[in-house]
């Protein structure tokens, strides 16, 4: 790869360009001059093109059941497989108004089903695996199921995952791919793609409409009670225009990625699922995951493919770093195709983006890496900014992309961004109430997040993220603490020693941290960690960090996020509004006026 010339090349990359326009209130807007261009009419268009125009080029590929090779379809067999499944759902009497629904994670056929439900206007929703396989209580995932009213349920092993069915009280057809025979009236996935297809699938495709329902995927939970969010064929379509207009070096290359990222989630779905699709990639599905014992196979699964690109949340990277700082030869491997390295979904810590940009010089000193970001959410389907340009460190989350406009709006000491344009989505499903709260009197979506523009007077220059405008929250002095800001300093300053940390001090007199300690904390001595926490809110205190940026006390929590609790979603980011619900008693004892040995304190 060159990088010489790369973000000065307009074939390659967009130009940033932005403009700005004030109102009368004090809120402003930004937009790109760039028009949209057309987009597909729907998912599965695709599918088609590329089945017909490079139907020998690998579409997917997952570890076979051996753990050495690879399982691959190419576009062609992808094209058979949705067929013959589509027919199967229409020979079920799969309706338009009840979605089919996956429980277990990414695979090649979640992907087909997925797809082929798409394929015939039907609505597809994965919910998070989590829910079925490793909560001790089903009893969420049965109010989701509740909530949906699905027509088909679907997972990959009924021995893995029949049990979180029982009692969940929906009618509904079961199939699993594997062991369907161990679930009452349930049938195997082999019958559907062994379904011949008929002129029907492709007469169903031909009345799919922009605003037909494509999929349902439920809100992660970090603002509140998960809702149902409905993504559009024209949403999703939209957005992958939008972001193929500006990293336009996707129309010269078909990207390949190694991504586990889930199929739940709009990152991994909408986002990272999606590009490929669009530009005739491939997608090897990476069964690993940010944590011990399963990012070796990250490691492993990049090593072997090569990727070109690779997206991740930030504790992916932070996983993923000690392995290629210490193997110049893996790092070499795995860097040696790559076009960018892009992080979302939480902020980057600036010392993980130092250790990448050190980690890629020594690999490829030819060639710097390209380490960006977009901003986005469920409902904007997901990209609502992306940051095409050479970013010199983490904060900025880019400028609109072509089609949407960007409002801030005063709230408080922070300014709130709300969003509109044809990639919003239409609201969530089921729920006037809480589609109309969404939404202000212009029709911008509240995404209840704020920036600030990186260059007053340059807006093409982007936008600095600026945290959750409701984790925010006030000292008893009256002093705005600002969550996000202060978290990623802080996980940055103890970094590798801290996995994450949560802030506290709503309503009371000084700022305080519940730590989540990382594993190389793990192994070392308790006392380490407590030094770095004095050390650290030291060094905040006597460089004149005043109340609302200097932590005062600190607390290592003895157990790790909870993801049947929410504390964790499985992107990896924590939920600072679950953790302290949860967590009270240990944000009392932090707080605490007498004496905890366990408490480190600024003194």
């Amino acid at each position: 790869m060159k990088a010489e010339g790369f973000f000065d090349d307009e074939t390659q990359l967009a130009p940033p360009r932005t403009i700005r326009i004030d109102f009368d209130d004090g809120s402003f807007a930004l937009r790109s001059p760039v028009a949209l261009k057309p987009y597909a009419r729907c998912i599965g268009e695709w599918l088609e093109r590329w089945a017909r125009e490079t139907p020998d080029a690998l579409a997917l590929a997952e570890r076979d059941e051996s753990g050495e090779g690879w399982r691959k379809l190419d576009y062609r067999a992808l094209r058979r497989a949705v067929g013959a499944v589509a027919q199967g759902l229409l020979d079920l009497g799969v309706p338009a108004d009840k979605p089919v629904v996956v429980l277990s994670d990414n695979a090649i056929d979640h992907a087909v089903l997925m797809l082929a439900t798409m394929h015939i206007g039907r609505t597809a929703c994965s919910l998070s695996s989590a829910y079925s396989r490793m909560a001790k209580d089903p009893s969420r995932l049965h109010g989701m199921l509740q909530a949906l009213g699905p027509a088909l349920i679907y997972a990959s092993d009924a021995k893995v995952y029949g049990s979180a069915l029982a009692g969940c009280g929906v009618e509904a057809i079961t199939v699993f791919s594997r062991n369907a025979d161990a679930h009452a009236g349930a049938f195997a996935f082999e019958r559907l793609l062994a379904t011949e297809e008929t002129p029907a699938v492709m007469q169903a495709f031909e009345a799919i409409l922009p605003d037909t329902h494509a999929k349902y995927l439920l809100t992660s939970g970090s603002t509140g009670k998960p809702k149902v969010v409905i993504n559009t064929h024209r949403m999703l379509c939209a957005n992958q225009q939008m972001i193929a207009q500006t990293w336009r070096f996707l129309d010269q290359e078909p990207p390949v990625l190694v991504d586990w990222l889930p199929w739940s989630h709009t990152f991994g779905a909408n986002h990272n699922f999606n590009v490929v699709l669009c530009h005739g990639g491939a997608l090897y599905i990476d069964e690993g995951r940010p944590a011990p014992g399963l990012i070796e196979k990250t490691v492993r699964n990049l090593r072997e493919v090569r990727p070109t690109l690779m997206f991740n949340v930030p504790r992916g990277f932070d996983m993923l770093l000690p392995f290629l700082e210490a193997d110049e030869a893996l790092a070499a491997d795995v860097l040696s195709r790559l076009r960018l390295c892009f992080y979302a979904a939480a902020a980057l810590a600036p010392s993980t983006w130092q250790r990448l940009e050190a980690v890629a010089k020594r690999a490829r000193p030819a060639a710097p890496l390209w380490l960006t970001t977009s901003w986005g959410a469920t409902e904007t389907s997901p990209a609502i900014t992306s940051a095409h340009w050479k970013l010199e460190g983490a904060g900025c989350i880019g400028a609109p992309l072509p089609g949407l406009e960007l409002k801030f709006v005063p709230n408080g000491d922070k300014l709130e961004m709300r969003v509109k344009g044809v990639s919003v989505f239409p609201g969530y499903r089921n729920a006037p109430r809480e589609t109309a709260q969404a939404f202000d009197e212009e029709g911008y979506y509240r995404i209840g997040d704020a920036g600030y523009l990186a260059d007053a007077k340059r807006p093409e220059c982007g936008v600095m993220f600026n945290g959750r405008v409701a984790e925010d929250f006030k000292l008893t002095s009256g002093t705005w603490v600002s969550v996000g800001t202060l978290r990623v300093q802080l996980v940055s300053r103890l970094a590798p020693l801290v996995q994450d940390v949560v802030i506290t001090g709503h309503d009371r007199e000084a700022v305080g941290m519940l730590v989540f300690p990382s594993a190389q904390a793990a192994q070392r001595p308790r006392e380490e960690l407590a030094a770095a926490l004095l050390r650290t809110m030291r060094a905040l205190r006597d460089e004149g960090a005043g109340s609302s940026q200097c932590p005062v006390c600190a607390l290592v929590l003895a157990t790790p996020p909870d993801i049947d609790a929410g504390e964790i979603t499985d992107k990896g980011y924590i939920n600072q509004r679950a953790v302290l619900m949860r967590r009270a008693a240990e944000v009392e004892r932090l707080h605490g006026a007498g004496q905890d040995a366990e408490v480190v304190r600024l003194g």
